[in-house]
């Protein structure tokens, strides 16, 4: 076991503190973008979520103009596009899509102009690459308390509104004839996937963020219908991913004579896009057997 432990991985993965730190930044995220994304995807709000990338972009981008922390700049601004998209927006699909185009338009066109200020100033080299691909393993240890709390937070949210939440990804007019304030609801739920969008942002880079907030989340309700089933099934994933790309990552230096590497975001991305089509060929595997199981009852009967 120590032998095949070794040949997986390479020396100083244990004891390096940027692995340490990639992995339990990596980790919270994956949880966090798992639990939010499972609601994301059940109210059909994978568009929200990729117009908050464009939203964290500009948020990363002011950041490293103002020489703030990054993270700042994607969960505050993501979380002011959030709340734009909610209130402008109404209850029907066509008038929440139109809002989530303005908000994406404006944010495209705000990113752009702070990315070109950036790449301009010499005292924020390399800004874009961190912004719209991440830099895992160049992340201070002093910024994990900041993901525990902002984590936390959305998580808090999502236990708080969790019922109504629920109630209201399955039907808002079975939600609004129960009494559910959808407007109050929907506010919460978006501040929730502002946060876990710029914590992707922080980790897997701006433009990317949306494969730990949606792939997870997207396979494992192929996998099963059952919410708590797949709430664990998701938040194993992302964990899995995140863990296996950063082990990728570091190995990779060590591929060839380059010694340059591949980045965390291209593994993981790379991960969830290939698990997603596995459980889809499952899922169409599940669907013809139980199809072939009715019809086999029915020439029996």
């Amino acid at each position: 076991m120590q032998r095949f432990f070794s040949w997986i991985v390479e020396p100083g993965f244990v004891s390096s503190q940027p692995v340490q730190v990639a992995l339990v930044i990596g980790s919270l995220t994956a949880i966090v973008s798992a639990v939010v994304g499972v609601f994301t995807v059940m109210r059909g709000q994978s568009f929200a979520g990729h117009a908050l990338t464009d939203v964290s972009t500009a948020g990363g981008s002011a950041a490293f103009l103002l020489s703030v922390s990054p993270l700042f700049g994607f969960v505050g601004l993501g979380i002011v596009g959030a709340a734009v998209m909610e209130l402008i927006g109404i209850q029907r699909v066509r008038g929440r899509d139109l809002a989530t185009g303005i908000v994406l338009g404006a944010s495209i066109g705000l990113a752009a102009l702070l990315l070109y200020l950036g790449t301009t100033s010499g005292a924020t080299t390399g800004a874009t690459q961190q912004i719209l691909f991440g830099s895992i393993f160049t992340i201070e240890s002093s910024t994990i308390p900041l993901v525990i709390g902002f984590g936390a937070g959305a998580l808090l949210i999502i236990a708080v509104v969790y019922r109504p939440l629920l109630l209201s990804s399955v039907s808002n007019d079975i939600a609004a004839a129960k009494g559910v304030p959808l407007r109050l609801v929907g506010l919460l739920f978006m501040l929730a996937l502002a946060v876990s969008v710029g914590l992707s942002s922080l980790t897997i880079g701006a433009i990317l963020s949306t494969a730990l907030l949606i792939g997870p989340a997207a396979t494992a309700l192929r996998l099963t219908a059952r919410l708590g089933v797949a709430l664990i099934v998701a938040c194993g994933i992302g964990v899995g991913v995140t863990w296996a790309g950063v082990l990728l990552a570091y190995d990779s230096y060590y591929w060839g004579s380059s010694r340059n590497g591949f980045p965390v975001s291209f593994f993981i991305v790379a991960l969830v896009f290939l698990l997603y089509v596995v459980s889809g060929l499952s899922s169409i595997r599940n669907v013809t057997a139980r199809r072939e199981r009715a019809t086999l009852q029915v020439i029996t009967q």
